[in-house]
């Protein structure tokens, strides 16, 4: 039930396309400068062609580096949103949040210290909760939204 750490990279498909880019552009070149008459014109053609090519690449390297994936801001700002209660007692823990979907398709796991919990419409959360190692959710109660479980 653990939920896809893997992070779409940026700068790893940037690896991929600006050699690409300048490939195309040193085609270019070379193709201006075999049509070339040695005329002063065509010399102006191949150095806008060669300053083109090193701004776009200039570009897309900003562009990567500034913007992030919409998803992952999307993402980013439902995990603010959310909000739980965990209740520390003795030998226990109690954890209380609300959870969209009915209780049939709510799933929550409870591995290695950290709570897994599923719920409808693409719901996933994952919450660490230091001592909990060794432990199990004892009691799991689901009414109106609201997620109730006691983990001893």
């Amino acid at each position: 039930m653990a939920s896809y750490k893997g992070a779409y990279s940026n700068e790893q498909s940037l690896n991929f396309v600006i050699p690409i880019i300048v490939i195309l552009f040193l085609g270019i070149i070379y193709i201006m400068t075999q049509r070339a008459d040695s005329g002063f014109v065509s010399f102006i053609l191949i150095g806008a062609a060669a300053l083109t090519m090193f701004y776009w690449v200039k570009v897309l390297k900003k562009m990567t580096k500034d913007q992030k994936p919409l998803y992952t801001q999307a993402r980013e700002q439902e995990t603010k949103n959310w909000v739980y209660d965990l209740i520390k007692g003795e030998g226990e823990f109690v954890f209380v949040a609300e959870v969209p979907g009915p209780e049939d398709k709510i799933a929550v796991r409870l591995v290695d210290g950290i709570l897994y919990i599923r719920g409808t419409a693409g719901f996933s959360k994952e919450v660490p909760i230091e001592g909990a190692n060794d432990m199990q959710i004892f009691d799991f109660k689901y009414r109106n939204g609201v997620l109730t479980l006691r983990i001893k």
